[in-house]
């Protein structure tokens, strides 16, 4: 596959094997073109991609097909971070090959862009994403996948409490919706003790996903990995005390009654989140939002009773050791035990407060 020129319309045409053909206005610059075509094949590196007309191997055109891929996969909240990282990428390379963009393009983008580190951290994160799917489609080689850049930031700390303030917070939750709506105080309260929960994966809890024996199945994850949470008994006997709903109901739903709520509707994602800053503003708390004050103390309080081990393994489920998820009984045992410690941390708190003869919230 050598070629030829020959003239063509006032210039001269290119012709290299049978896809690949175009003008030129000089000889000179014909010949260019051909030289660079039969090097690439003594190269070994001839690609007819990278010549054809509707620019398969355009960066644009890949991220097009990228996000039509994830779109139908991922949520829509983190498909629209795709999409804007994406976009501004394209926005920097629009037609490049993607075989031309290589690590000092992807630095040189990544620290033009006018976000924090962390956003520059997730977009650095989208890319790499990116590529290794043109890798696994075997659009691109492995020899064709690019270094990236590190992108070194710290995450932001949320305030933690101590137990005996969590507590009273909890408590002044149940006081204030009582006569609301005593989920209200339940969701709190599980966050505070099974903290595998994420708030967005309790609200979107439905009936059909909660065993009265006490397991709930939470399909929908962060991670996309369903989980299981194990109740404690007193959970399990509150559970059991409040009228069941039909299957595909939420179980944090709101009343009939409730001004501004339709009877039925999921809470919001900040319904629980307006409580608990309701009650630490009752009680002169400042500066300790629900995420950093119920999951996050708690796992900072069990680290004085627990290893950090089964704390990430059996509590948060950010990590699961296979060799136990085919024994349920055995997780659940071990899901017991991080769930009893909590109990047993605030059950110091609620005998000490007890003891002193109760404390008026008002």
């Amino acid at each position: 596959m050598r070629g030829q020129i020959y003239p063509y319309r006032n210039g001269f045409m290119v012709r290299f094997g049978r896809g690949i053909s175009k003008w030129f206005k000089t000889r000179e610059q014909a010949e260019r073109m051909l030289t660079g075509l039969r090097f690439a094949v003594d190269q070994g590196t001839f690609d007819p991609r990278d010549y054809a007309a509707d620019r398969p191997l355009s960066f644009e055109n890949l991220a097009e097909a990228y996000l039509e891929h994830k779109e139908q996969i991922i949520k829509p909240k983190s498909y629209a971070n795709l999409e804007n990282y994406l976009a501004r990428a394209m926005k920097a390379w629009g037609g490049a090959n993607i075989k031309a963009i290589g690590y000092a393009e992807i630095e040189d983008f990544l620290f033009s862009q006018n976000v924090s580190d962390k956003t520059k951290a997730n977009i650095r994160s989208c890319l790499h994403d990116f590529w290794t799917w043109l890798r696994k489609r075997r659009i691109i080689t492995l020899a064709q996948f690019p270094e990236f850049p590190e992108v070194k930031y710290e995450l932001g700390y949320r305030n933690i409490i101590e137990i005996d303030t969590q507590q009273a917070i909890i408590a002044e939750v149940k006081r204030i919706t009582r006569d609301v709506n005593p989920k209200i105080w339940l969701g709190i309260r599980w966050l505070s003790i099974y903290i595998a929960l994420r708030p967005g994966e309790l609200i979107g809890i439905q009936e059909k996903h909660i065993n009265r024996d006490g397991v709930i199945i939470v399909p929908h994850t962060k991670d996309g990995k369903p989980k299981t949470i194990f109740l404690l008994d007193d959970d399990i006997e509150l559970l059991n005390a409040m009228p069941r709903g039909l299957p595909d109901l939420f179980f944090f739903r709101h009343p009939a009654g409730i001004s501004g709520c339709k009877a039925g509707q999921k809470f919001g994602n900040r319904y629980l989140y307006k409580y608990w800053m309701k009650a630490c503003n009752n009680l002169g708390i400042q500066g300790v939002d629900m995420y950093g004050g119920t999951r996050h103390s708690t796992a900072s309080a069990l680290s004085s009773v627990l290893s950090p081990d089964e704390i990430k393994i059996h509590g948060t489920q950010h990590s699961t050791n296979k060799a136990f998820e085919r024994y349920f009984q055995r997780k659940a045992r071990d899901s017991l035990k991080v769930s009893s410690a909590v109990t047993v941390l605030q059950q110091v708190y609620n005998q000490k407060d007890n003891d002193k003869g109760g404390k008026v919230l008002k």
